[in-house]
């Protein structure tokens, strides 16, 4: 009985191709599909917009600069320094912020310690520039 079956659906399917004709397409059919994913707009998931603007790092990094040039040739004049002597830090000294009171710390772990601040200094922007090229297109 399956044999008979499987005959007559052989013997269909045979028909079947034989009978439907070869669909072609049309002669343009390659530019209209590339015009109308060109005319797509862009995701606007991928797009990145920094929190922080290139104007305004610029000017952070200005007023810190000015700030330190500033602290290294008018910071030691008399006259500049007479408001922070007016300040009264008496109240700071009585409070009591002995937690660990004897820690030293060796020259070999400071060094590490600010080297290793250094090194991530260094590949936050280099981490940033990977990740912001993956998202060009």
């Amino acid at each position: 009985m399956e044999e008979k079956e499987t005959k007559y659906l052989d013997s269909l399917s045979r028909k079947v191709i034989e009978e439907a004709s070869v669909e072609s397409p049309s002669f343009n059919f390659t530019n209209a599909v590339m015009s109308k994913v060109n005319a797509l707009q862009e995701s606007k998931a991928t797009v990145y917009k920094p929190l922080i603007s290139k104007t305004s790092w610029i000017l952070i990094s200005l007023g810190a600069i000015a700030l330190v040039l500033y602290v290294l040739f008018f910071g030691s004049n008399e006259a500049s320094s007479n408001w922070v002597k007016s300040i009264d830090f008496g109240a700071l000294s009585n409070i009591n912020l002995n937690i660990i009171p004897s820690v030293s710390l060796s020259k070999t772990f400071t060094y590490a310690v600010l080297f290793f601040g250094l090194m991530i200094c260094i590949q936050i922007p280099l981490l940033k520039n990977h990740f912001d090229k993956r998202f060009d297109v």
